[in-house]
């Protein structure tokens, strides 16, 4: 079978949230399958991965992608009732592109729905829309925390994200959820339409413990940090939780690593005790410099890998409720919840009084990953979703 698969970036290297989950769905389609890919090129580091992805037989057709320039062209959308994300990401070229290999695709295959949209018009393909995460109550949750006129953008961008959302759901022969809750919420507001979960996994060979590199009271956060979530979370957890904890634990270090840090995620490293590094090589020797890792997110969806790749190294995590309700583990066994800055602190102080208990707790989230969340098991529903949909032909595979 071919495949056309779409991503609002070139899905590889996997060293971010999206290219991780969409360099696996590549790479585990490719063991049967035909995979040809259509994706935004963001930079020189997408232009070169796509060069990759052909030197190795993955047709890839990237396209140049200036999200500055595309978001100030998008903003007449806002009189209107189009989504401005479907202006972000709209483009002749890549609708020309989709075109041509639609017509000779067995399926369509699209990771966000913005990428939906570039195959509405192919009604006679089978499609699937793999929601990221529902944009549409992501947006709700940046409106709920925001101030005048953002609010009014977010809450518009919400609701007209929830119609497009509608339409795509409704006529793609499947939706596809990465966590349970995702998918409940979908049924709540888009009924009726078919759906899904494939989950998240981690590469547990790549992510392993290393214990003899851990630093006391050495705290850390990995994520893209121009991402809204992520900055929100880590000026949280800078301005609230650690003035809590430097009174008793003076010697207490907060490392913010990350790539594109934004202005105001810079300022938090005037703050005592914090570091931000900026763009790293392998955020696995931060990781493994830590004694906790910590979600302070508080706008959330999905399932966090930041969390998920803590786990695998063995780190004891304290995560909020935003951060770990896609990771289907048991708190208090497989990590620590705690939502409020004082929920928080009192549950970092409880670890670094007991070592032992945090290794514990380490090792416990360690065995809970390998159990539930291996790439290997976690995809075993992709593969019976694309026999399902393949035509009768049989699959097409990979030289």
């Amino acid at each position: 079978m071919r495949v056309l698969f779409l991503s609002q970036r070139v899905p590889y290297p996997p060293n971010r949230g999206d290219k991780i989950t969409t360099w696996r769905l590549v790479e585990r389609m490719r063991r049967s399958h035909e995979v040809r890919i259509a994706a935004f090129a963001h930079d020189d580091g997408d232009r070169e991965a796509a060069a990759h992805l052909n030197s190795i037989g993955l047709s890839t057709f990237a396209v140049d992608h200036d999200e500055r320039a595309a978001k100030l062209r998008s903003l007449p959308l806002i009189f209107g009732g189009t989504p401005l994300t479907l202006g972000v990401f709209g483009s002749r070229a890549m609708q020309a592109i989709v075109d041509r290999e639609a017509a000779q695709a067995d399926l369509g295959y699209a990771y966000s729905s913005s990428m939906g949209a570039f195959l509405l018009s192919h009604a006679k393909l089978a499609r699937v829309m793999h929601f990221a995460e529902l944009d549409s109550d992501k947006w709700r949750q940046y409106a709920l925390r925001s101030r005048p006129p953002m609010r009014w953008v977010y809450g518009r961008e919400s609701r007209t994200l929830l119609d497009f959302e509608r339409r795509v759901a409704h006529s793609f022969s499947e939706n596809v959820f990465c966590t349970p809750l995702e998918q409940r919420i979908f049924q709540e507001r888009i009924p009726g339409a078919p759906s899904m979960v494939l989950r998240n996994g981690v590469d547990l060979a790549w992510y392993t413990p290393r214990p003899e590199a851990a630093e006391p009271r050495h705290l850390v956060f990995t994520g893209v940090m121009n991402y809204l979530p992520n900055v929100d979370g880590c000026e949280f957890f800078a301005h609230e939780v650690l003035p809590l904890l430097r009174p008793r634990f003076p010697d207490v270090r907060f490392t913010i690593v990350g790539s594109q840090p934004t202005g105001r995620v810079m300022r938090l490293a005037e703050l005592p005790g914090v570091t931000v590094t900026g763009f790293v090589n392998d955020t696995r020797d931060w990781l493994a410099r830590a004694s906790i890792s910590v979600a302070p997110l508080r706008i959330a969806r999905g399932i966090q890998n930041k969390v998920l790749e803590a786990l695998a190294m063995g780190l004891p995590v304290v995560g909020t409720s935003s951060a770990t309700q896609g990771i289907e583990g048991l708190p208090g066994r497989d990590f620590l919840l705690a939502d409020s800055a004082e929920e928080q602190a009192r549950a970092i102080e409880r670890l670094f009084q007991d070592p032992a208990e945090a290794r514990a707790l380490g090792a416990r989230g360690r065995s809970f990953v390998e159990a539930q969340y291996d790439w290997e098991r976690v995809f075993e529903p992709l593969d019976r979703l694309l026999e399902r949909l393949a035509p009768e032909a049989t699959p097409t595979a990979r030289p």
